[in-house]
């Protein structure tokens, strides 16, 4: 995967996790890095169950997956909320 394809997915899965946590705006920046780390903690987690996201939609929900994740798990044990 390309460098410039995995910051899009990225952008796009941190957007998608925002949205869908209804989480404050973290800017451009905090967008591409809490979906860039979302989508190694998705693609590990299928991985892990035995799956593999060989399409460009299935990449992204397996990014958004993980962003969400991360976005809870920040909430919980960082942000105290």
């Amino acid at each position: 995967m390309s460098l410039l394809y995995w910051i899009l997915i990225g952008l796009a899965a941190g957007w998608l996790a925002s949205l869908l946590t209804k989480s404050s705006k973290p800017g451009l920046l905090g967008l591409l890095v809490v979906g860039m780390v979302g989508s190694m903690l998705g693609g590990t987690l299928i991985w892990l169950l035995g799956f593999s996201a060989n399409t460009l939609l299935a990449e992204l929900i397996t990014a958004t997956v993980g962003a969400v994740l991360l976005i809870v798990m920040l909430r919980r044990w960082v942000w105290g909320e």
